[in-house]
């Protein structure tokens, strides 16, 4: 995706950019320009760029960008695994996945972007330790909603973070503290075929707005919408309890050689142990 390196590059006091973009301002200014209908000329050429086959999406018209930007599957395009066994990916991403979360562990490659004790905390993390992790980034062209990958419900919830940084690849990489700093809403599943799951929604650089179209008190089911991201990238960390389940293989792979591996919704992206 297009940036600018002063986006995630350098220090918020080296980069005035940066700082200002970063600020929940920054966010309000330009979600109301997205929300208006000035900002629809912004569709199609981005749509031609990108080649999003539009045929599979609910048809238009989207009378702002943000309409766009938020645009549902048509219904069936997408499925869900029917094997219990079976987790399909929550989002329509790009995925890093590893077996087991160590104390001492930092990830994705190098920095501690996915320090777990940081993004869930101290007590809620101790259940996670030797556990599952997966990390699904996803990309301004992508489907920005959100499924629940099982039957269950949400026990514990809190909000948490407040600046909002850019978190594409290149960013994970060099400002290492990125997801622990940001908006993020922490989500505990208690889910019928992978146990206790710490389901953490992260927001970035225009995305400070994580709807819940779910209540949060309500059991809910699998494949059914649990939230939507509002414009811009955005990262979802699940973390598993120990020998509950275990990423795909082609994910463990992947991740091993530092890469990330692109699943639709609904694809499978582990399994239970």
């Amino acid at each position: 995706m297009d940036d600018a390196p002063s986006t995630y590059e350098s220090q918020p006091h080296r980069s005035l950019n940066q700082w200002l973009e970063s600020h929940p301002l920054y966010d309000w200014l330009l979600a109301a320009y997205q929300n208006s209908r000035f900002s629809a000329k912004n569709i199609e050429p981005f749509i031609r760029k990108h080649r999003i086959d539009m045929s599979e999406f609910e048809p238009g018209p989207y009378r702002s960008y943000a309409e766009f930007f938020e645009r549902c599957f048509r219904p069936g395009v997408r499925t869900f695994p029917t094997e219990p066994g079976s987790m399909g990916a929550f989002a329509e991403a790009r995925y890093f996945g590893w077996e087991r979360l160590e104390p001492w562990q930092q990830f994705p490659v190098k920095g501690h972007s996915l320090d777990a004790a940081r993004i869930l905390g101290d007590e809620i993390v101790r259940s996670f330790e030797g556990g599952p992790v997966i990390l699904a980034r996803l990309s301004p062209m992508d489907y920005h909603h959100v499924h629940y990958f099982d039957d269950g419900r949400t026990s514990e919830h809190h909000r948490a973070g407040g600046r909002l940084w850019t978190v594409n690849r290149h960013a994970l990489l060099t400002k290492p503290d990125i997801l622990f700093r940001n908006e993020r809403q922490v989500n505990i599943l208690e889910t019928a075929n992978f146990g206790r799951v710490g389901f953490v929604e992260i927001g970035a650089l225009s995305v400070g707005r994580i709807v819940q179209a779910h209540p949060l008190d309500a059991p809910f089911t699998r494949s059914e919408e649990k939230s939507v991201f509002r414009f811009g990238g955005s990262a979802i960390a699940v973390f598993g309890e120990t020998r509950r389940w275990r990423p795909a293989a082609d994910i463990l792979q992947n991740t091993a050689k530092g890469i990330e591996t692109l699943l639709r919704l609904g694809e499978p992206i582990a399994s239970r142990d």
